[in-house]
């Protein structure tokens, strides 16, 4: 018996937590799916045949699925559970990769990177960058050096978030805007600038947070819808992050103290004139 819970589902990509019951050592029927696929495997063994060739899969190693690739599954070790990762041709950025996959010790913490970024909320940026990330360890590119339109790019995606453009929502939609794969804004963007695009986008809303709460604004959730975060608690675990103080505390923090009336000076007596006792 298989069943799929999706974590996390974008035009440009999905992610699934696929368990499968079944125990059988025969293959299954053949089938194939339309897009790229990464499947790593978090517990358990099976089998897996496509183009002719047959894999043991298990936590050490995953696979790339192909569209259109035909595949067979057995499952003779019983049960297991797997992070099925969906990606458009847009994410996958002209990769050739298919296959088994090695899963090594930097493949494994970026798989737990991406369950943990779905969790958390911030699927647009957070988890499209961890998502990002899998994709380079999986199936690197060629290295590129820096080029003079690589700044011009990372001064664009700056712009567009600072100015709150509504393509700057996404982090597709906002490298489709500047028309380049979101794999190639992401990596430009930190060589660039120095940090991830989520932790500069972060570091922008946690500004315009502190903005709003110098101004007086009370209402949480409302700052958080209205920044773009999933909710409240999203917001304070980012400004704490950030700053390490709550929204809760920054509001206290960036309050100014109560003025004091001002007093008049007191009226000094005038001094009384001496007698003349000469006279």
């Amino acid at each position: 018996m298989l069943s799929a819970v999706t974590l996390a589902a974008r035009p440009e990509f999905t992610v699934s937590t696929v368990a499968c019951r079944a125990d059988h050592t025969r293959w299954s029927a053949p089938e194939a799916h339309d897009g790229h696929r990464l499947v790593l495997v978090r517990r358990g063994r099976f089998r897996r045949r496509a183009d002719g060739a047959d894999a043991d899969l298990d936590p050490t190693m995953g696979y790339l699925g192909a569209p259109g690739e035909e595949e067979r599954f057995a499952h003779p070790a019983g049960g297991d559970v797997c992070t099925s990762v969906g990606f458009a041709p847009s994410l996958w950025d002209g990769r050739t990769g298919r296959g088994s996959v090695y899963v090594d010790a930097r493949l494994d913490l970026a798989h737990r990177r991406v369950l943990a970024a779905a969790e958390g909320g911030d699927i647009d940026y957070a988890l499209t960058e961890e998502l990002l990330g899998l994709v380079a360890l999986t199936s690197p590119p060629p290295a590129e050096r820096p080029r003079p339109d690589h700044r011009a790019l990372a001064t664009a995606a700056r712009a567009a978030i600072i100015d709150g453009v509504p393509e700057g929502a996404r982090l597709c939609s906002l490298a489709a805007a500047l028309r380049v794969s979101p794999y190639r804004l992401s990596r430009v963007f930190s060589q660039q600038v120095g940090v991830s695009l989520t932790r500069y986008r972060n570091r922008v809303r946690v500004a315009r947070a502190m903005d709003r709460l110098e101004e007086g604004d009370t209402g949480l959730a409302a700052l958080a819808a209205e920044l773009g975060f999933a909710d409240q608690a999203h917001l304070t675990r980012t400004v704490r992050e950030h700053l390490g103080h709550t929204p809760l505390a920054l509001r206290r923090l960036l309050t100014p103290p109560p003025t004091r009336p001002r007093t008049s000076p007191r009226s000094q007596p005038r001094a009384a004139r001496g007698h003349d006792h000469g006279q």
